[in-house]
């Protein structure tokens, strides 16, 4: 995975609530574009935080505008939107798309119906794409796999889970949830047309919803159908009939150190139980973070 998306307005918040609670840092784009030439091309919409092995980034819809053209809603509250992937073979991957019938566009919000994958709004040559969450549930991002200077992972000697991390303790990320209704949706575009693995199902009875477990990359995703009448299935309903990306959840080395720097920063736990918390979404940036010490049986990194 190359990142999750969170949409928010206003980076500023995100940046110190991350700093604050997780002990991470963020740093915007426009480091990247410095002494290069971008054209109309947006060089501050969005900025990047390291958290164990994920990189999360924040984008501000209203600072993203390609010709003119804001090209994500704006938003009151921060939410996690869409999820990026690297790919070692863009052209394969988008053909393995069209040919699940999974619709895509490219970084305008047009069709990408060509035989040839679409390239990127700045210099053109890079590969980049996203399918529609009407097909596949969710919006994916698809690029090549690039040296981009704001992942730590590309740090020489990088592993993930080398020492407990920050004032959380984080190990890695345990997996990403996907809310819906329609879980063969997410079921085709995420196994069928991408080749990821279906390792678990089974009951959530922490969110209160029945759930499969999918391997795909160096990542887990949690595709959940909620219960009617639980917080995960509001949070559902404000994309319905669409995918909902609702939280991530990592493996922390020690849960009753995790919880007490929550609390210590003001953060509220929704849910306890004695391997499990989740935060109160209202005291943590509108997501439910879900902290553990155990990975899901069954998860090929274990």
């Amino acid at each position: 995975m190359y990142h999750p998306s969170f949409h928010a307005p206003d980076l500023g918040e995100v940046e110190a609530w991350f700093e604050r609670v997780f002990g991470a840092p963020s740093t915007n784009i426009y480091e990247t574009f410095k002494g290069r030439e971008t054209g109309n091309y947006p060089t501050n919409y969005s900025t990047f935080t390291p958290m164990a092995d994920v990189l999360m980034d924040t984008i501000q819809p209203t600072l993203y505008v390609l010709n003119g053209v804001q090209q994500y809603a704006s938003v009151d509250r921060p939410h996690l939107k869409t999820i990026g992937w690297f790919d070692d073979n863009p052209e394969a991957v988008y053909q393995a798309l069209r040919g699940a019938g999974v619709a895509m566009v490219d970084q305008f919000g047009k069709p990408a119906d060509s035989e040839q994958a679409p390239r990127s709004a700045g210099s053109g040559a890079m590969p980049i794409y996203f399918t529609t969450p009407e097909s596949a549930g969710l919006r994916h991002e698809f690029l090549p796999d690039f040296p981009f200077g704001l992942d730590h992972r590309n740090a020489p000697g990088w592993t993930a889970a080398a020492a407990p991390e920050g004032p959380l303790g984080l190990q890695l990320c345990a997996y990403h949830t996907l809310l819906t209704d329609d879980p063969v949706r997410a079921l085709h575009t995420l196994v069928d047309a991408l080749g990821g693995t279906v390792f678990h199902a089974g009951r959530d009875e922490v969110i209160g919803a029945d759930a499969s477990y999918v391997a795909l990359g160096d990542s887990v995703l949690q595709v959940a159908v909620p219960d009617q009448g639980t917080a995960a299935y509001a949070d559902w309903t404000t994309t319905a009939p669409n995918d909902t990306y609702h939280s991530l959840t990592f493996k922390v080395a020690d849960l009753d150190r995790a919880a007490e720097h929550l609390k210590s920063q003001g953060v509220g736990i929704r849910s306890r139980t004695e391997d499990f918390l989740v935060t109160d979404p209202d005291t943590s940036i509108n997501v439910p973070w879900g902290f553990t010490t155990h990975l899901v049986p069954g998860d090929p990194r274990a």
